[in-house]
């Protein structure tokens, strides 16, 4: 192990978790083997013995997280006159988990009430641990100068300036609200809100004038990061359901208590929203029922005062239900609701895995990557490509390359929103075909402002400049100017034409066509790139601590050897092309020499053919899956192979194979597997699965971008 970095919270509600898990997510992002220890858990009230970093990485991560040590453990040992002992005890689990890692991320305890002897301990497992301390601190209604100050005193406490074992601080929650509303009424809003007004992030800039250390992340509030599902609010109020809908997955972003007239309400019912309304209000029910058959996602319909709805009033609200909207009932009045509402903990749920991603990556986007990747240098350890890092590179990647990336299906909900983030975050400049005023609708009811980083073409006056260029691409196959004013009229089509002719630089469909519907147009009309003798496709499968490749499992139905091989190839140039070591395993029901068969013969023939042609590539075959990927059975199976036990790229024989393998490994271990992209191709074109999460269309617009920039 390298470096030990121990992160020190110097007063309750820094958002010490989050940093914890944003700063570990930093490290993977640069191929940094880390580990993670909170030595000593927090004294919770009711809950004793949890810790919350601890369940958050166990649920969300693949890293092997120590158990904690109990504060009423720590505090009976030193009350005993065993401190020695205790942090002995500390230091042999500490390198249980850090021994494998190049750094290891310590956690240290909240100084408050409950924890008299924090900031005791703290100083004593960072000298025990010989840990580098990052403060970590949250400005709330503090100067510029009285921050100072505050950081100042926390350094005196390990030691001051002199003893060079405090080496930055994190500033958490710049800018966020002093408090939540705390006198219920009629009318809560904001209660997840970012505030109307902030503090000017100009007086906290002035801190890196004055603060006494390096600021290594200064992180600003982001109220969607404490946006909670309707399923928290359900849980705290152990509300029951009336009707599930979509209850896991919508998030709330205001509140709104329905106790005025409709025409005075009517503008909060909006995306996100909740809306409390006693049970006996139909008029307020029903006109959320509208809504949500309007399209608008409102979050939640919270029913109070234990009033059912009636049987009329629920067969008219059934369509309604029907899109997802979820409705629960509590017992309470409005005002008793309100009230309890003002104890709802906005801590992120150790089971709410989406908002545990965007809380790292939010973090881990706010730190001084210099400083990142400073720690990871002095390791002499290979670095391994984990998820996390593979999805940076590509965002990374596809932000240099700034390239136009046309969206056929622009009116469909997901590559809508896809497209918002990709030209938020600056990884393409998405174009959406489609009709303009029913493309901002479709925003409008997922709550996205579409802005002038969207660019939006409509088809019904852009086909006509497309006619002859195409009827000039297919002129040797006899296509008229009549059929190909009709197959323009499919928009994959028009971009598949938009890109023949340079005006945008790749395409991504396939989120309501075909393969076959995205693929076709582009084999006419792109066709295949110099020396390439076919096209291809491969998954990037993004498992628990590394990412592989495996090809094809997408296009080519039975390849023989010579199309075997130059999948290989293909596939291992893909792999180099985003950051992985192509290790290439030929894959076959048979290992070595040890079977044979036309289908075996097939994949050896394969093997010696794509060594022939690349013999700068590490390609080995037949190989078993199991001896391709597991050391042991490599040792025993294929012990003298420079691929077996180690492969990054699985080839298999046929598409049978590979799609069924994909789709197993995929589902049975619940991963992220993003693809298929196409190999081969003169220009980038990337198909979508039918069942596309929204983050998947993200990454495969980065992908296809990356593509565009190197095939130039």
């Amino acid at each position: 192990m390298s470096r030990t970095i121990m992160l020190v919270p110097i007063s309750s509600g820094v958002g010490i978790t989050s940093v914890s898990l944003g700063t570990l997510r930093a490290l993977e992002r640069n191929g940094v083997s880390v580990s993670f220890f909170k030595p000593v858990t927090e004294a919770v009230k009711n809950e004793k013995h949890r810790d919350r970093s601890n369940e958050i990485l166990r649920s969300a991560s693949s890293l092997n997280v120590p158990d904690s040590f109990s504060m009423q453990h720590a505090e009976s040992m030193i009350g005993r006159g065993d401190l020695s002992e205790l942090l002995e005890d500390i230091l042999a689990r500490f390198q249980e988990c850090a021994r494998v890692a190049d750094v290891a991320i310590v956690e240290g305890l909240v100084p408050n009430a409950e924890n008299q002897l924090a900031s005791q301990l703290n100083l004593q497992i960072a000298k025990t641990l010989d840990a580098e301390i990052v403060l970590v601190v949250c400005p709330n209604l503090d100067s510029t100068q009285q921050l100072k100050d505050r950081l100042e005193m926390a350094m005196a406490s390990f030691g001051g300036a002199k003893s060079g074992r405090v080496v930055g601080c994190i500033v958490n929650k710049v800018g966020a609200p002093s408090q939540l509303p705390d006198t219920p009424g009629a009318d809560i809003t904001g209660m997840f809100e970012a505030p109307r007004a902030r503090r000017g992030n100009l007086e906290i800039l002035a801190l890196f004038g004055k603060s006494p250390l390096p600021i290594i992340g200064c992180i600003p509030w982001n109220a969607d990061l404490i946006a909670p599902r309707a399923k928290d609010l359900a849980d705290h109020f152990s509300a029951e359901v009336i009707n599930y809908g979509e209850l896991e997955t919508r998030r709330l972003r205001s509140i709104t208590f329905c106790s005025r007239s409709l025409a005075n309400m009517i503008y909060r019912f909006e995306p996100g929203s909740m809306l409390v309304t006693s049970g006996d209000r139909p008029d307020v029910i029903v006109a959320a029922c509208l809504a949500a058959m309007n399209g608008v996602k409102i979050g939640c319909l919270l029913l109070t005062g234990a009033y059912y709805l009636e049987p009329q009033v629920r067969k008219l609200c059934a369509p309604a239900m029907e899109t997802g909207l979820p409705v629960i009932l509590v017992g309470t009045n409005t005002w008793q609701t309100a009230l309890q509402l003002q104890s709802f903990n906005t801590e992120t749920p150790t089971d709410d895995l989406e908002r545990i991603e965007k809380v790292q990556d939010f973090i881990a986007g706010h730190l001084d990557n210099h400083w990142v990747e400073s720690l990871g240098r002095d390791s002499n350890r290979p670095k391994r490509l984990s998820p996390p890092a593979f999805r940076f590179h590509l965002t990374e990647l596809a932000r240099r390359a700034n390239k136009r990336i046309v969206l056929p299906e622009g009116d469909e909900p997901r590559t809508v929103k896809a497209a918002l983030i990709c030209a938020e975050r600056g990884i393409a400049r998405p174009v959406l075909l489609g009709d303009p005023k029913e493309i901002h609708r479709v925003a409008e009811q997922q709550g996205l402002s579409l802005n002038d980083k969207i660019e939006i073409i409509d088809p019904r006056s852009a086909r006509g400049k497309y006619v002859e260029p195409m009827v000039k691409l297919r002129k040797s196959k006899g296509l008229t100017e009549i059929v190909a004013k009709e197959q323009l009229q499919d928009n994959v089509v028009l971009g598949t034409m938009m890109l023949a002719e340079g005006e945008v630089d790749g395409l991504v469909s396939g989120a309501v066509h075909t393969t076959a519907n995205t693929i076709r147009p582009a084999l006419q009309l792109i066709k295949t790139a110099p020396g390439a003798a076919l096209v291809s496709s491969v998954f990037f499968m993004l498992l628990p601590d590394q990412v592989l490749v495996y090809g094809d499992c997408a296009i080519n139905p039975d390849p023989d050897a010579q199309e075997l091989a130059d999948i290989a190839i293909q596939s291992a140039d893909s792999a180099s092309a985003f950051g992985i070591e192509p290790r290439v395993a030929m894959i076959s029901y048979s290992t070595g020499t040890s079977g044979s068969g036309s289908d075996v013969e097939k994949v050896r023939e394969a093997t010696k053919l794509a060594q022939e042609k690349r013999p700068d590539l590490i390609i080995d075959g037949p190989l078993q899956y199991d001896a391709a990927i597991m050391e042991n059975v490599a040792r025993k199976k294929a012990p003298d192979s420079p691929v077996a036990g180690r492969a990054t790229v699985f080839i298999f024989p046929d598409l049978n194979t590979g799609n069924t393998t994909y789709k197993a490994v995929q589902r049975s271990a619940d991963l992220i597997s993003i693809g298929p992209m196409l190999q081969g191709m003169r220009k980038p074109v990337n198909d979508l699965s039918r069942g596309a999460l929204v983050d998947d269309i993200v990454y495969t617009i980065a992908l296809t971008a990356i593509q565009a920039s190197q095939l130039k």
